[in-house]
């Protein structure tokens, strides 16, 4: 009987385990915050680049508190499934990567065309960030005529990088479908690391400038 024991312990914790992982649902979902810390991170490298300079008025980020307040006591079956949700979910909830190397090549360019003009015509108001992630030229009016033809061939350049940027991406990540989502993320980072001045579509596809 005592030998029989540690299995019948074992199999009677196995049931336990099964039963509280058969009441966790993990849903595989797009990574909004994931792919939003992504984006932003590949954008402020093109604008820096381009020479793009931070935003004066952007608060600065609080300080963390350094008062950690107590632990709750937790009965142990929920202490149990604390730790067995957290595994779960790495095993099904994606990542967004965004690096490799066609998009190394993507920026890379992007990064040579604000350098190379780009930046400028924003600052003259040219040219803005169009609501749907892409380049708009908003005013031609405002650029050189000796230029408009090479500013105009940049900014079809650009967002044909931008388009295969995007499908790159969603596709890098297993995920095709996920396109329209990757490129909302992008359309919100390129404005929000705009500079001071630039000009940019509000959702209702109206101009501003920041």
């Amino acid at each position: 009987m005592r030998q029989r024991a540690p299995i019948l312990l074992a199999s009677l914790l196995g049931l336990l385990l099964s039963t509280l992982l058969g009441c966790v649902t993990i849903n595989v979902y797009f990574p909004e915050a994931a792919a939003q810390k992504a984006a932003d991170q590949f954008v402020g490298t093109v604008l820096d680049a381009g020479g793009a300079a931070p935003d004066a008025n952007k608060p600065a980020p609080a300080k963390p508190s350094s008062h950690k307040p107590e632990p709750a006591q937790r009965p142990p079956s929920a202490m149990l499934v604390d730790l067995l949700i957290p595994a779960a979910e790495a095993a099904e909830t994606p990542d967004i990567r965004i690096q490799n190397a066609t998009t190394e090549r993507i920026q890379q360019r992007m990064q040579e065309r604000f350098r190379g003009g780009l930046a400028a015509s924003f600052d003259s108001g040219a040219l803005g960030f169009g609501r749907d992630g892409m380049v708009a030229v908003r005013d031609a009016s405002q650029l050189p005529l000796s230029q408009r033809a090479e500013i105009k061939a940049a900014v079809a350049d650009e967002n044909s990088d931008r388009a295969a940027l995007y499908r790159e991406v969603a596709s890098a990540n297993g995920h095709p479908e996920w396109e329209a989502q990757i490129r909302a993320a992008f359309a919100q980072s390129w404005i929000e690391h705009a500079r001071a001045g630039w000009y940019y579509q509000d959702s209702a596809g109206v101009w501003k400038r920041k």
